[in-house]
């Protein structure tokens, strides 16, 4: 996965999200499993499905940690996935690649922990 981090540390869009004290203070509070059980949820309800019809506005940009580390990732959208991730997007995810944007999601907190 570095290879990924050095990609995105290049682009300026990517490397502008930051986890605020608030993000942080929540993942303390609530636990990195149950973090990675929000961001699986995020994922398999809002990225995963092969149809999404608001495709690109389906992230907000703030409200929860995952939400900021979905931008942080290119994990917010089909596109931004197909482009940085190299996966389809005219398709469902599979297990597979869910559970690989979550790590990527997760690894991304725990480096701004």
């Amino acid at each position: 996965m570095d290879d990924i981090f050095e990609r995105l540390a290049k682009s300026d869009f990517r490397s502008r999200f930051k986890l605020k004290d608030k993000d942080k203070l929540y993942i303390k509070e609530k636990g990195l499993e149950t973090i990675r059980r929000h961001a699986g949820d995020f994922i398999a309800k809002r990225i995963a499905p092969a149809i999404i019809p608001n495709d690109g506005k389906q992230t907000p940009m703030k409200g929860h940690p995952v939400f900021i580390a979905q931008h942080a990732t290119a994990c917010c959208c089909r596109k931004c996935i197909n482009k940085w991730h190299k996966i389809p997007y005219d398709r469902a995810l599979s297990e597979k690649e869910q559970k690989y944007l979550v790590n990527i999601i997760m690894q991304w907190i725990e480096r701004q922990m």
